[in-house]
């Protein structure tokens, strides 16, 4: 089988990315789409609740982003740099993605913050990141706090104001160098309105990795090699996403990383396993779901790993098909943008 990546392209009018979060989070456009026959219909997300039934499991994932997004200079010529966290490797030492990179080999120090922060390049890995060891007075997560900055999409250009509007309200798990952003619609007050009808809650964790944003480059979609993200799944959240199906009820993932969270744990007889590890799964149509029922999520990137994976759900048709109307319908796309619900 050969998956053109051309086939994910929709055209995008720049105008519809959305730069800036709502004043209230549940206030986002909601468009549902029926994956078995393709009609779409028009809603405000707080109407999720609508579409949500007694013995139903929502999957949320309680993922934290860090402020790694680190900007320094080097302290013996004093130019700029910036440095990404991307995976903690050990207590201080961290794969990072450095700009500019060709400047900072092996052995030179960068400094932060009048150098309330310290940090050598100790070697260059693969793709070009650069494994760092930081040197500190405190606590690392106060000084993090103090100095770094939410590492937003690259499409997004405006400054965040406030930091907790690129988390969700449940985050819990700090590890994520980028949001879950189909969890950022729902408030408290939402959560508390669905339990109450009888939905379960079922929390794992994936930390979110720069590389969500990786462009597919490969014109054939199986030659493309997905990044390493790391999962946990506790015993009680796979409990409740075991008992939902034996039940008949339905398992509804908040965002694309909670259903590659399930997919990955879950055996071919469809049962999900607590644990942890390092997830690749690639989802594109022709994938089988084993857990998997229905899905909410945010509007992606045309020819993205992230639009083969809703068009492996609801079919690659279907899918364009929604969001050509989505365009015409001005919906916000991306980050911050508006959300979609896949039955």
């Amino acid at each position: 089988m050969i998956l053109k990546k051309s086939d994910f392209y929709f055209d995008l009018p720049q105008e519809l990315i959305a730069q800036d979060p709502l004043e209230d989070r549940s206030a986002s456009r909601l468009l549902v789409l029926d994956k078995e026959t393709g009609a779409v219909s028009h809603h405000v997300f707080r109407e999720i609740v609508d579409y949500l039934k007694a013995g139903d499991c929502l999957v949320l994932n309680n993922t934290k982003v860090i402020p790694a997004r680190l900007l320094g200079v080097k302290e013996d010529t004093g130019a700029h740099v910036e440095v990404l966290l991307l995976k903690r490797r050990e207590a201080d030492v961290w794969e990072t993605l450095v700009k500019p990179g060709k400047k900072c080999r092996p052995g030179v120090f960068l400094s932060f913050g009048d150098g309330l922060l310290r940090a050598q390049v100790l070697e260059t890995v693969e793709e070009g990141n650069r494994l760092i060891r930081f040197e500190y007075q405190g606590i690392w997560e106060e000084v993090l706090d103090r100095l770094g900055e939410m590492p937003l999409p690259p499409y997004i250009t405006h400054k965040l104001k406030d930091k907790n509007r690129y988390q969700t309200v449940y985050a819990r798990y700090e590890g994520s160098a980028a949001a879950p952003t189909a969890g950022l619609h729902f408030t408290g007050e939402l959560l508390e309105r669905i339990q109450e009808k009888g939905v379960s809650l079922a929390y794992v964790t994936l930390h979110v990795g720069l590389g969500t944003f990786r462009p597919v480059k490969e014109e054939n979609v199986l030659d493309h090699h997905m990044h390493s993200e790391y999962y946990q799944i506790s015993e009680e959240a796979a409990e409740k996403i075991n008992g939902t199906k034996r039940a008949g009820g339905r398992v509804i993932c908040v965002g694309t990383t909670s259903c590659r969270t399930v997919e990955s744990a879950a055996d071919e007889k469809g049962i999900v396993h607590a644990g942890s590890g390092n997830t690749e799964i690639f989802i594109y149509p022709g994938y089988h779901f084993k857990v998997l029922d229905a899905l909410i999520t945010n509007f992606h990137l045309p020819e993205s790993t992230l639009v083969m994976l809703v068009s492996a759900l609801a079919g690659r048709e279907n899918v364009l098909a929604a969001y050509r109307e989505a365009v015409r319908e001005r919906y916000r796309f991306f980050s911050f943008g508006d959300c979609m619900f896949i039955r």
